[in-house]
């Protein structure tokens, strides 16, 4: 782990930047991409070098927003018909719920979507197919986005500024679970020959 964070550390600050933002722009179109997990590593080797959690958090809105809104514009042109054939969990009334839940909290609705895992990336085409203005979009989902991801860096980056500390931390907890794991194992041994000792 170590030398893995060690040669992600050699890579230039704005290489790492581009990396974190990219994650972020993929996310809004291929969600299992675990944005999250990159950016926080992105922050983590980060705080190791010369760059800030600032950069990373920029970087990352810069992506995360460029997605969301390129995805705003196919919801947008192609419109809910297309997104349920598209998305599997628009299918059947999916769409149709989620435009009565806007139509019931408005943007803050639209905000609040934007922090649930599992709607977040579906949140953009929507916004776009139900012909949410553009701008109105946007901000409510920077806001999500600017709260949720400065969490993630700034927790990031202070384990990555005490990642030696951290890192022993880790490599200590792992040695007594081995520990552990390998008591368990020679019980479990012990029990099956003195049962099979004894039948």
């Amino acid at each position: 782990m170590l030398q893995l964070l060690d040669w992600l550390g050699t890579l230039p600050i704005l290489l790492l930047y581009l990396v974190v933002g990219a994650a972020a722009f993929i996310e809004n179109v291929f969600p299992p991409l675990p944005a999250d997990t990159a950016i926080a590593l992105g922050a983590f080797v980060v705080a190791r070098g010369e760059g800030s959690a600032f950069g990373v958090w920029a970087a990352t809105m810069i992506g995360n927003i460029g997605g969301a809104m390129m995805m705003y514009y196919f919801g947008h042109r192609y419109g809910m018909p297309w997104l349920e054939k598209k998305i599997p969990s628009l299918q059947g009334s999916g769409g149709k719920k989620f435009e009565a839940q806007y139509k019931r909290y408005g943007i803050p609705g639209l905000v609040v979507s934007r922090f649930l895992p599992g709607v977040r990336a579906v949140v953009p085409p929507i916004a776009g197919a139900m012909h949410i203005g553009a701008v109105r979009a946007a901000l409510a989902m920077s806001m999500a986005s600017g709260v949720w991801y400065a969490l993630v860096c700034v927790l990031a980056f202070r384990a990555g500024a005490n990642a030696d500390v951290l890192l022993a931390k880790l490599a200590e907890s792992q040695k007594i679970f081995g520990i552990g794991a390998a008591v368990i194992v020679v019980i479990g041994l012990g029990i099956w020959y003195f049962r099979r000792k004894k039948s």
